[in-house]
């Protein structure tokens, strides 16, 4: 019987651990989908390097109160996956929103965003941000907007030059 308990304390320490390391947890309630569904959603989040489970709610509610995220509780209820992320904060909502959006059946119940607790609202605003690259790409871009409008406006000033001179 004990050896029963201690396995059961070592799975609730580490969902306790993956609650505090990762950047971004999502929780669903995947009741509805089919089993080729959610190996196309274990797939997609596996390729992102989103690591997607299923634990008993009552060792999950344990683990939450050991990572101080006591308010989850209220939400593991049901059927309910846990998407961890360790890299990404943007990686699990992105694509658990995107999968929702073609799969009705996938409800998104809350989120753990850098150890904060997160709305569903929250998690699918974090789903609609552009990814890292993107937002890269986009600062580069207004960074290099004052270069190359000097770099035009200097060429027109030397076209008309050029245009007077001859």
């Amino acid at each position: 019987m004990s050896q029963i308990i201690e396995k059961k304390k070592q799975v609730v320490s580490e969902i306790a651990a993956k609650l505090r390391e990762s950047k971004s947890t999502v929780l669903v309630d995947y009741r509805g989908l089919n089993v080729a569904e959610v190996t196309e959603l274990r797939k997609q989040l596996r390729e992102a390097g989103v690591e997607f489970k299923v634990y008993k709610n009552t060792m999950s509610r344990r683990a939450t109160e050991e990572a101080n995220l006591a308010e989850l509780n209220e939400q593991l209820v049901g059927p309910t996956a846990i998407a961890f992320s360790a890299d990404d904060v943007i990686a699990p909502a992105k694509i658990i929103h995107g999968f929702a959006k073609k799969h009705e059946a996938l409800e998104i119940k809350a989120g753990v965003i850098e150890g904060n607790i997160a709305s569903v609202e929250d998690v699918q605003a974090l789903a609609e941000l552009p990814s890292r690259e993107g937002l890269l790409s986009m600062l580069l871009s207004v960074l290099q907007a004052p270069v190359r409008n000097f770099a035009l406006a200097t060429k027109a000033v030397a076209d008309q030059k050029e245009e007077q001179g001859a």
